[in-house]
C-alpha cells in the first residue's frame, strides 16, 4: 500500500495513462510516415572523423530493437588521436509498439555497471539553442567508456524517457507524426581519464549534429 502512494507509482501511472492516449490518439488518425534516406549511407567521413569499422547488427538485436534502419559504425580522429562508436537506431513510427530502448537500460544487461550519470548541455552547429544530452559512465570489468545519448525527432532534441512520451503523445496528436531517433556516442576511457572521454564524445557530437540534420526528417 506504501508503494501504491508513492511518487513512483503516481509517476508510472501518468506514463501509462500518457502512453495509453498516445495509442489511442495514433489509432485514429492517420499517421503521416516521413521519408528518409537509408541510414548506409549517412556520412563515412566529417569534421575530421572517419569510419575506421562498420558492425553488422547481430539478428537477435534486430529482433529485439525492432528500428526501421541502424547504423553502427566506430569512427576515429587520427590528429586527435580519439576514437568514438556511433549507434543509431531509427523508428518511422511508434504506432504499433517499437520504441527506443533506452541504453540505461540496455548498458546493465549487458553487464556494464553504472558509475555515475547526469545531463551535460552541449552548444551544437545548426540548433537554435544548446541541447540537453544523457551522459554515462560505465564500467565493466577493467574496461570503462562514456556513453552519451539523446532522443531526436523532427524538431527537438530529448534527454528524458519521461519527456519522449510526453512529446510523443502531442506530436501524434498535433502533427500525425510519431517518428523518432536514438542517438548514443560512445567513448572508451583511457588512462582512467573520463574528463578526456567526455571531451571526445562532446566534440565528436558537435561535429556529427549537422550530419544528423541532414539525414534525419524535420
Amino acid at each position: 500500500m506504501k508503494f501504491l502512494s508513492s511518487k513512483y507509482a503516481k509517476v508510472l501511472t501518468f506514463v501509462l495513462l500518457l502512453q495509453g492516449v498516445g495509442y489511442y490518439a495514433l489509432a485514429r488518425r492517420a499517421e503521416h510516415v516521413p521519408i528518409v534516406g537509408p541510414l548506409a549511407l549517412f556520412p563515412m567521413s566529417f569534421g575530421g572523423w572517419t569510419t575506421l569499422h562498420e558492425f553488422p547488427m547481430e539478428k537477435e538485436v534486430e529482433d529485439v530493437l525492432k528500428a526501421d534502419d541502424s547504423l553502427n559504425r566506430e569512427y576515429v580522429n587520427p590528429a586527435q588521436r580519439a576514437e568514438a562508436y556511433l549507434f543509431i537506431a531509427f523508428f518511422k513510427t511508434q504506432r504499433y509498439g517499437q520504441s527506443p530502448h533506452s541504453p540505461k537500460n540496455c548498458l546493465p544487461g549487458a553487464g556494464w555497471e553504472q558509475i555515475t550519470a547526469d545531463r551535460p548541455v552541449v552548444t551544437v552547429p545548426g540548433w537554435p539553442a544548446p541541447i540537453q544530452i544523457n551522459r554515462y559512465v560505465v564500467q565493466h570489468g577493467e574496461q570503462k567508456s562514456v556513453t552519451l545519448y539523446w532522443y531526436q525527432s523532427h524538431s527537438r532534441v530529448i534527454a528524458s524517457e519521461f519527456s519522449a512520451k510526453f512529446w510523443l503523445v502531442a506530436d501524434s496528436i498535433r502533427y500525425h507524426r510519431s517518428d523518432t531517433a536514438l542517438v548514443r556516442v560512445v567513448v572508451p576511457v583511457v588512462n582512467d581519464d573520463v574528463e578526456r572521454a567526455t571531451r571526445t564524445g562532446v566534440a565528436f557530437t558537435k561535429a556529427l549534429f549537422p550530419q544528423l540534420l541532414r539525414q534525419l526528417p524535420l
